[in-house]
C-alpha cells in the first residue's frame, strides 16, 4: 500500500516537472523580452552622443526636457539627415539653410581619454557659413568685454554701439577634450578661413568667439553652474530693426533644425544691447532668453550651439547675390521635390505665428467671412535704440494723405473692404501678426514692417510703394520666396499721387472678386 502511494506520487511529479519547466521557460522568455525593451528604450533616451539624430514629423520630436516642444507646422519638410540627401550647391534649398551638410569634427566625441567633450561644425559652402556645436562647453563672462545688456532703453541713452558688441579674451569659451596639461586653441586661422570666413562682415563675432576658444584637459572645466538643456549662443547687431532681427530669428531656427534639437532651445545673447520690443518674440520662439553678462560666474553647457550671424542667411544674401529661387507650397514639393523652389520661409513664418498661438483656422475663416481686409503698414516715430533720435525717416512724404484717401474710397465700394491702420510701433507682436494674417492685401512704403510678410497667408497680395531713395528688393524677394502676388509703385521721389495708388489697389481688389 505504501509502495503504491509512493509510485503514484512519483508519477504525479513526472507530470508536474515538465509543466514547471515550461512555466519557467515562459517566465524567462517574458523577462528577457522586457529587458530588451527597456534596454532599447534606455538607449533611445540616452545615447552616447548627447545630440540624438531623431527623425521629426511635422517638425515635432517627443519632448525630453522642460523645454518648449516644437509646434506642428503645416509647411514643415524634413531637414538634412541620413535619410534625406543634401541639396546641390547654390540651389534654393541650399540657400535657405538645408545646405549645412559638410560635417567637420573638430574635437571628436569619445576619443581616448579626452573626457566627455566634443566639438563639430556643419558647413554650408553655399552660404559660406557654419553652424558649430559642442558638449561640455564653458563660457566665462569675465573674459568678454561688453556692456551688461538687458537694461531699460531710457537708462542707456547715448551708449556707443561698440560698447554693446563682444570682444573676447583667450579662453572666453572652453571645451573639454584632450590637451597636454594646458589649454590649447580649438581651431587655427586656416580652419577659420575655410569654415568661418568673414565674408565682408566687418566684425564677425562668431569667428572671434571660435578664435578665443580653448581646449582644456578633463577635470579642468571648473563650473559652479551647469545648463543641462541645449542652448543657442547668439550675437545680434541691428537688434531693434524687424528685418535684421527676423534674419537672426531665422538663423537661430535653422541652427536648431540642422543640429536636430528635440525641443526649442534656450538662447543666450552674446551681446550687451538694451532690452527692446522685439525681445518679446525671442522669448516666444525659444524656451528661455538671457544675457551672457547676467551670469556672475563661469557657466557650463552640456550642449551649446553657435548660431551664425543673420547677415549670413538667404534673406540678407539675396540683397547682394543673385540666385534662382521661388516659393512653393509644401504639398507641391512633397509630390514633386524641386531644389530650385522652397517652402522654408513659409515654414518659418508658421513657426513665428505658432509661437503666439495664432496658427488656428478661425483667423482664416474670419478673413473670408468679414469682407476684404486691406492692411496699410505705417511708418511712425518711436525710440528704437540708445543712438536713435526717436524720429523715423519718411519713405512716403504724404503717407497720411494716401491712407485717408484709401479709407474714404473703400467705404464707397459695393463689396465690403476694411482698411486697417497698421501702426505697428504701438502694437504688440501678437496684434501685428494677427493683422498680417487677416489681411487680404498688405500695402505700405518700403520699411521694416513689411518683413511681416514672412508670416502672411499664401493668398495675400502685396502692394509696395517705393520712393526713389529706397529702391531695394527686400520685400519683392520675400514675396517671391513666399509665392505671394507682388505689385510695386515706383515713385520719382517720395510723394505718391493718390489716384495712382488707388488705381493699382483697385486692380488688385478686382482680382479678389471686388
Amino acid at each position: 500500500m505504501m509502495a503504491g502511494r509512493a509510485h503514484g506520487h512519483r508519477n504525479r511529479l513526472r507530470r508536474l516537472i515538465p509543466r514547471l519547466l515550461l512555466l519557467l521557460v515562459a517566465v524567462y522568455a517574458a523577462s528577457f523580452a522586457i529587458y530588451l525593451l527597456l534596454q532599447s528604450h534606455s538607449h533611445h533616451q540616452s545615447p552616447p552622443d548627447p545630440t540624438p539624430r531623431t527623425e521629426a514629423r511635422d517638425g515635432v520630436l517627443a519632448p525630453s526636457s522642460s523645454q518648449k516642444p516644437w509646434p506642428r507646422l503645416p509647411s514643415f519638410l524634413p531637414w538634412v539627415s541620413s535619410a534625406v540627401p543634401p541639396p546641390p550647391l547654390h540651389t534654393c534649398e541650399a540657400y535657405f539653410g538645408n545646405g549645412f551638410s559638410r560635417r567637420v569634427d573638430v574635437l571628436p566625441a569619445g576619443r581616448g581619454s579626452g573626457g566627455g567633450g566634443w566639438f563639430r561644425c556643419h558647413h554650408s559652402e553655399t552660404l559660406g557659413s557654419s553652424i558649430c556645436e559642442g558638449a561640455r562647453v564653458r563660457l566665462d563672462p569675465a573674459l568678454i568685454a561688453m556692456s551688461r545688456g538687458g537694461e531699460p532703453l531710457e537708462q542707456v541713452m547715448g551708449r556707443a554701439e561698440e560698447e554693446e558688441l563682444p570682444k573676447y579674451e583667450p579662453g572666453a569659451l572652453q571645451v573639454e577634450g584632450p590637451a597636454a596639461g594646458m589649454p590649447v586653441p580649438l581651431v587655427d586661422a586656416g580652419f577659420l578661413n575655410d569654415y568661418v570666413p568673414t565674408g565682408g562682415i566687418g566684425m564677425h563675432t562668431m569667428r572671434a568667439l571660435l578664435e578665443s576658444t580653448r581646449v582644456v584637459p578633463p577635470g579642468e572645466l571648473h563650473c559652479s553652474q551647469w545648463v543641462e538643456e541645449p542652448t543657442l549662443l547668439v550675437t545680434r547687431f541691428e537688434y531693434a530693426n524687424l528685418f535684421h532681427t527676423i534674419t537672426d530669428w531665422y538663423s537661430a531656427y535653422v541652427s536648431s533644425r540642422v543640429t536636430n534639437l528635440p525641443n526649442r532651445p534656450n538662447v543666450v545673447f552674446l551681446d550687451g544691447h538694451c532690452k527692446a520690443q522685439l525681445e518679446e518674440t525671442w522669448e516666444a520662439l525659444f524656451s528661455s532668453v538671457t544675457y551672457a553678462k547676467n551670469f556672475t560666474v563661469p557657466v557650463c553647457f552640456r550642449h551649446a550651439i553657435l548660431s551664425p550671424l543673420g547677415y549670413e542667411t538667404a534673406m540678407f544674401k539675396g540683397l547682394s547675390e543673385s540666385f534662382s529661387c521661388e516659393g512653393a507650397s509644401v504639398d507641391s514639393l512633397r509630390e514633386k521635390p524641386d531644389y530650385e523652389k522652397t517652402a522654408r520661409l513659409s515654414e518659418f513664418g508658421e513657426m513665428i505665428v505658432a509661437s503666439f498661438d495664432l496658427l488656428q483656422d478661425d483667423i482664416m475663416s474670419s478673413k473670408k467671412s468679414n469682407g476684404l481686409n486691406v492692411l496699410f503698414v505705417r511708418r511712425e516715430d518711436y525710440l528704437a535704440h540708445p543712438r536713435h533720435s526717436g524720429k523715423v525717416e519718411s519713405r512716403l512724404s504724404n503717407e497720411q494723405e494716401v491712407y485717408d484717401a484709401i479709407d474714404k474710397w473703400a467705404q464707397g465700394l459695393k463689396c465690403k473692404v476694411n482698411v486697417a491702420n497698421g501702426l505697428f510701433a504701438h502694437m504688440t507682436m501678437k496684434e501685428q501678426l494677427r493683422a498680417i494674417l487677416e489681411a487680404s492685401v498688405v500695402i505700405g512704403a518700403h520699411g521694416a514692417g513689411l518683413t511681416h510678410l514672412v508670416s502672411a497667408t499664401p493668398d495675400t497680395k502685396v502692394l509696395e510703394i517705393i520712393s526713389s531713395m529706397y529702391r531695394r528688393p527686400h520685400f519683392a524677394l520675400i514675396s517671391h520666396w513666399k509665392s505671394l502676388e507682388y505689385h510695386a509703385i515706383n515713385l520719382p521721389g517720395s510723394f505718391a499721387r493718390v489716384t495712382d495708388v488707388i488705381n493699382e489697389l483697385r486692380k488688385i481688389l478686382e482680382g479678389l472678386g471686388c
